[in-house]
């Protein structure tokens, strides 16, 4: 993939940039004394670790969490995967950032459950699962022949 100018929210870490991304992971964290359960969507960087010299530095895996959610996310890593295909392939540039839905809202509270570009603004494109939806929302593009100025330094 190529997709340097694509970057992903995760739940508390920041942005990750999707071309660094090796994996997409659902697994459930264990009950513990009065928190119950849940499910967390993660993307997996891969990370090297070590102490400095040569042959003591390994890969490990890195977990980002994208969302969190109490039922299993079911299709959600192959739709992200999908989204990420499709915006590799028209050389996309912005941020997806996954949400939660429950209950006929998500995590934000928007309250619809419309998909596909003709329910998003123009440029943004939403897939779905039945439990998490992923929004990409590009960034704006400048006017062309005005890339010199400051606001692009």
């Amino acid at each position: 993939m190529s997709l340097t100018n694509v970057w992903l929210q995760t739940l508390g870490d920041g942005l990750v940039r999707a071309d660094q991304v090796a994996g997409i992971d659902a697994h459930q964290t264990p009950a513990l004394t009065g928190k119950p359960s849940y499910w967390l969507l993660d993307v997996v960087l891969p990370i090297a670790t070590g102490s400095g010299t040569r042959g003591d530095w390994g890969i490990s895996a890195l977990h980002r969490t994208l969302v969190q959610t109490p039922q299993p996310p079911g299709n959600a890593p192959a739709a992200l995967a999908r989204l990420l295909t499709q915006l590799d392939t028209v050389s996309a540039a912005g941020v997806i950032v996954a949400t939660r839905k429950h209950g006929g809202t998500n995590q934000e509270g928007a309250g619809d459950d419309r998909t596909g570009d003709a329910a998003t603004p123009a440029g943004e494109r939403d897939v779905d699962s039945p439990i998490v939806r992923f929004r990409f929302t590009p960034f704006e593009m400048p006017p062309p022949g005005r890339h010199t100025g400051a606001e692009y330094m």
